[in-house]
């Protein structure tokens, strides 16, 4: 949301680019930023049992896709295992196979409901490597379009995302085809 009110200390913008409010991001600024402040989010998701509350799109038998809530870009999934595991080779065989199955599952989804240009998918692991939870790793599967890297990550440090949550589960949990 734009608020337009002018305030004599702020450069001058153009009109209506004053300040921009992104109230959804208070949640992340406030959630804990460790494993052991709040426990591990991504073994507490799947147990709830709403998978719309949690936005969770599908389950397989040893992983689950589910939206970021703190996207990159509108549309940004997380395929992660059930089973609390820090690095690949802590899974067993059949849970990496179908880590990867459901990456596809993830871009096939994502490509029925938004029509992406493209993707950037991955892992980061340990808190060195960029991991946010390093005790349990997550694949991000971020869709991309042509032109949709705008001036607000650049300039405001800002993502502008162009749909809430809830209809963006909406959209993408009409695309979920069920393939067992």
């Amino acid at each position: 949301m734009v608020d337009t009110a002018s305030d004599s200390s702020s450069p001058q913008l153009p009109t209506g680019m004053e300040r921009l409010h992104a109230y959804w991001r208070m949640p992340y600024i406030l959630a804990p930023k460790s494993s052991d402040e709040g426990g591990n989010p991504f073994t507490k998701i799947h147990q709830s049992g709403d998978d719309q509350s949690e936005y969770i799109l599908y389950r397989g038998q040893w992983n689950y896709i589910v939206m970021n809530r703190y996207p990159y870009n509108a549309g940004h999934l997380l395929v992660i295992p059930f089973r609390e595991v820090s690095d690949l080779d802590g899974l067993t065989t059949e849970e990496r196979h179908e880590l990867m199955d459901l990456i596809v599952k993830a871009q096939q989804i994502l490509t029925r409901a938004l029509h992406p240009h493209g993707f950037n998918t991955g892992f980061n692991f340990g808190k060195a490597g960029g991991a946010g939870i390093p005790c349990h790793l997550h694949c991000h599967v971020v869709p991309r379009w042509e032109g949709d890297t705008n001036f607000m990550p650049v300039i405001g440090n800002t993502r502008v995302l162009p749909d809430s949550m809830d209809a963006m589960w909406q959209r993408l949990r009409a695309c979920v085809e069920d393939d067992s």
